[in-house]
């Protein structure tokens, strides 16, 4: 069974749970944010990679117009509460500005590894302290989930749409596992060729080997 769901594409992958602000300026997405507020209904933020609307992407609720401009533009929060599927795009909707979709809902429910969330978050404070972020993962390796630090793991955007499409929280810890074993001997390679940058120019006090 398919719902209908106005759209907002957008150059950028949202994640159930993320909080993502908004400025709304087109008047066909200010109309859809005023139905929103209205009836209280949710709408769909598909990412718009290479020119195309993705298939996937994820449903927010509007949480609060932060601030009305004379113009009519607005300042929005959101935030994401599901993935859905398109199964049919429509770029014109009847008395509407907006583009719509016939969407497919996607409840997945299943359970990470608190093993694996430990050692992803040992890799990612790593990653921070290596590229000086002052930046705190989760703490509680029970309380997050792979879509909690997703955005803070140096995906490329159709890195990003890829995780989001994959169906269960364990394929998606050893995703976001595998990326950061992979980028974190780079990081620490491009850090090590950072300081020995710095050091050009400066005197050293170096010991001359003896021979």
């Amino acid at each position: 069974m398919s719902d209908l769901l106005p759209m907002f594409p957008l150059k950028l992958v949202v994640f159930p749970g993320e909080y993502l602000n908004l400025h709304v300026f087109e008047p066909r997405y200010k109309q859809l944010v005023m139905e929103c507020e209205t009836n209280d209904s949710t709408f769909g933020i598909p990412a718009f990679i290479n020119n195309k609307i993705v298939s996937f992407g994820t449903e927010v609720r509007l949480l609060k117009i932060e601030k009305r401009y004379d113009n009519g533009e607005m300042d929005i929060r959101t935030q994401g509460i599901g993935i859905f599927q398109i199964i049919d795009f429509h770029n014109h909707t009847h008395n509407k500005l907006y583009a719509s979709a016939e969407v497919k809902r996607l409840n997945e429910l299943s359970q990470g590894d608190e093993a694996t969330n430990i050692t992803i978050l040992d890799d990612l404070r790593e990653l921070f302290k290596t590229m000086h972020l002052n930046k705190k993962p989760p703490i509680d390796s029970k309380q997050f989930v792979s879509f909690d630090v997703a955005h803070y793991v140096g995906f490329s955007l159709e890195q990003e749409y890829e995780f989001l499409c994959i169906p269960t929280e364990q394929a998606r810890q050893r995703y976001l596992s595998a990326h950061l074993k992979q980028i974190l001997p780079v990081v620490r390679e491009m850090e090590r060729l950072r300081e020995r940058a710095l050091l050009n120019g400066y005197f050293k006090h170096l010991n001359p080997p003896k021979f």
